[in-house]
């Protein structure tokens, strides 16, 4: 139904108060001098007056007519509308008639401002008094309106039942708007309390659709009813009410309020629900301009708002459209829904957009992803509102309305997925570049782990948690060249795997190019030991990066960690074995060659007071590899020193030539063993046998 014409835009009032006159009230709504309009009424009443007088008693004064009551009224305005829908030509009506039924309808609506029964019908069943006389003057203002000659005839009529009607429709629109946003508000507080319906209206945007184009998204005012509260249920008996109260703006062509009420009343109550969980919608420039740290938190709620919205609020506003809007307006509450479905997602993921926005680092990967999860989970459960609506609704009024703005919801949330998941293989990508700019050349003491392989480690055991999600990630975005660059081999069907494993590849390179630094060969095997077994000890310890990286990967780590183990035990401990060989120098043809003896035992205490100092300095983290070291240097020179001493030691006079030269026991070896790679470095004391 269209709106009703208003031939002068009446000024907006919000209550029926009793404090003017019904001529003022007249005047202030046709924006005309109280004198003009009561002259004009004074002029119908006199014409009428003396119609009644004709042919009668001349002398006599006119006896006065009782005033009709309401329902008079409504009988004599009911017959007329009748012969107007049935294409009969109407039986006269007068406009002090108008007057009086306009006056009449603002009489009967002004008790009841403030009370919380006037949407309840005197008997079940039956239309309420308050929406009947609301619809009878909205039948009239458009009978007197949509032929122009018969308006013609009821000038002033005309002007006082369509402002009549658009104060009616101001006090309605204030009554649904605040027992929308909070189901709690039964009745209005009289004087402009902040409870009352004038308050609540006060709220919202001045106008509704009134000379201007309706957006199909409004955006509610911040200081909505309720906040900080979740949005309580809707009673029966207050869906009731409300359901009342559309009919009224929907019978007098206020269908564009309507609408546009109910939107931003239901917005504001689930804004009112967001901010009860914390969130608070920050802008995109505070977003970017966010340290990590805080934006770590507000993803973190944002996502307990969103699921909020997706799994209570919207399933709850969907409810309520059909309850609301039922039987032949139901095509209307589906619109409804779905532009409420569309707007509240649209304004909660332009969060996530700003995200993306934001400066790509490493850490942001993971709430990132979780943010990626979150919007592909949901999806579901907006196919399900887009698959209702075209089953139940495609065809009727207004669903394809409410399917196009579903469907526009589906297509922002895909773009928003997009967006997340490209920005999540980027990050992941850009390990790459930070290994290769990881070219410090300041080697780690003590050949210890690096800290970037205990970091990269971590990130590569963490993102493999995601595993799922990444491959995902990486299949819906993977590069051009992804095909060609790791084609035939083990990453060509899963680029994230590709990817985890070229991270990798390069992060053993970065180490091995960083064990050159040391000058000491010995160190540098340490350093490469210890880094590779922590590189094993992370894989073997998590069965989602072990299942990405693969056997083959590790048993060749654990090949070149036994070569690691190699290089150590020749550039360290074999130098020390060949000083306990008697190779044809100590012994010539039998006899023990002394000062040879002496310089070779001289040799051996000065090698394993250097090896003491500096290899105690060392460091080995893994209680295992420390043992497995100790013990593999122990079974070699151990036995190899108890032989020489059985063999040599004799040799030397007791006492101060001993002391001097045999500085060692094989039980003093093995201490001295037992202390290397734990970071203390000592030198070797004097001990006697």
């Amino acid at each position: 139904m269209d709106r009703i014409p208003v031939p002068v835009a009446p000024l907006k009032s919000s209550s029926f108060s009793a404090a003017t006159t019904r001529e003022d009230k007249l005047a202030r709504n046709l924006s005309l001098g109280p004198i003009k309009v009561n002259e004009h009424i004074k002029e119908a009443r006199v014409e009428k007056a003396a119609d009644s007088n004709a042919g009668g008693d001349e002398d006599g004064a006119p006896e006065e007519a009782s005033e009709p009551d309401f329902a008079t009224l409504s009988a004599e305005i009911d017959a007329f509308l009748a012969a107007h829908r049935g294409g009969e030509s109407p039986p006269p009506v007068s406009e002090v008639t108008l007057d009086k039924f306009a006056s009449a309808v603002e009489q009967e609506i002004a008790p009841s401002e403030g009370t919380e029964d006037k949407w309840v019908p005197e008997v079940a069943g039956e239309v309420p008094p308050l929406l009947a006389a609301i619809k009878r003057i909205a039948v009239l203002s458009s009978a007197l309106t949509e032929n122009q000659a018969e308006g013609a005839k009821y000038t002033i009529g005309v002007h006082r039942v369509t402002g009549v009607l658009h104060r009616v429709m101001t006090f309605v629109e204030d009554e649904f708007h605040a027992l929308l946003e909070d189901p709690r508000v039964a009745k209005t507080v009289p004087g402009g309390d902040t409870g009352s319906a004038t308050g609540r209206s006060m709220r919202r945007p001045p106008s509704f659709g009134h000379g201007a184009e309706p957006d199909r998204c409004v955006i509610p005012s911040s200081d909505g009813g309720g906040a900080g509260e979740a949005s309580p249920p809707f009673p029966p008996e207050t869906v009731d009410r409300l359901r009342a109260m559309a009919e009224a703006m929907l019978a007098a062509g206020y269908d564009t309020e309507c609408t546009e009420v109910f939107l931003v009343a239901r917005r504001n109550a689930l804004d009112a629900s967001l901010q009860s969980l914390g969130y608070e919608k920050p802008s995109i420039d505070d977003v970017v301009k966010m340290p990590w740290e805080a934006l770590e938190l507000e993803v973190a709620t944002w996502i307990k708002a969103f699921h909020h919205t997706v799994e209570v609020g919207l399933p709850g506003e969907r409810d309520l459209c059909a309850r609301v809007f039922a039987g032949d307006r139901e095509g209307l509450g589906r619109d409804i829904f779905a532009d409420l479905a569309r707007c509240t997602m649209l304004h909660v993921l332009n969060f996530t957009e700003a995200v993306a926005l934001t400066k790509r680092a490493a850490e942001k990967l993971f709430k990132v992803l979780d943010m990626y999860e979150v919007i592909r989970d949901v999806a579901p459960v907006v196919d399900a509102f887009a698959g209702d609506e075209a089953t139940s609704g495609g065809d009727q009024q207004g669903g394809g309305s409410a399917a196009a703005a579903l469907a526009d919801l589906k297509y922002e949330l895909a773009s928003v997925r997009s967006r997340l998941g490209e920005s999540a293989a980027a990050i992941f990508c850009d390990l790459e570049s930070s290994i290769r700019a990881d070219a410090g050349k300041q080697p780690v003491p003590g050949g210890a782990v690096h800290p970037l392989t205990r970091y990269l480690m971590n990130y590569l055991k963490y993102a493999c948690e995601y595993k799922n999600t990444l491959e995902q990630v990486f299949q819906e975005y993977r590069r051009p060249d992804d095909d060609e660059q790791h084609e035939g081999g083990g990453g060509a069907g899963d680029p994230f795997a590709a990817q985890l494993m070229e991270v990798m590849e390069l992060l053993h390179g970065n180490l091995e190019a960083k064990s050159r630094l040391y000058k000491d060969p010995s160190l540098s095997s340490i350093f490469l030991m210890n880094n590779g077994r922590y590189m094993l000890q992370k894989i073997r310890g998590s069965p989602e990066i072990n299942a990405v990286v693969g056997e083959a990967w590790s048993r060749k780590r654990s090949t070149d960690l036994r070569q690691y183990h190699k290089n150590y035990q020749r550039e360290t401990w074999s130098r020390v074995l060949n000083l306990l060989r008697d190779d044809g120098v100590i012994t010539v043809k039998g006899h023990v060659q002394k000062p040879v003896l002496k310089e070779r035992f001289k040799q051996f205490n000065a090698a394993m007071d250097e090896i003491q100092r500096t290899q105690g300095a060392w460091v080995v983290s893994d209680e295992q590899l420390q043992s497995e070291l100790r013990v593999s240097i122990a079974a070699v020179i151990v036995p190899a020193y108890r032989s020489f001493l059985g063999r040599f030691a004799q040799h030397f006079t007791a006492g101060r030539q001993t002391e001097k030269y045999v500085k060692l026991s094989g039980e003093d070896l093995e201490a001295i063993i037992e202390e290397l790679f734990d970071g203390n470095a000592v030198s070797m004391p004097r001990r006697r046998m």
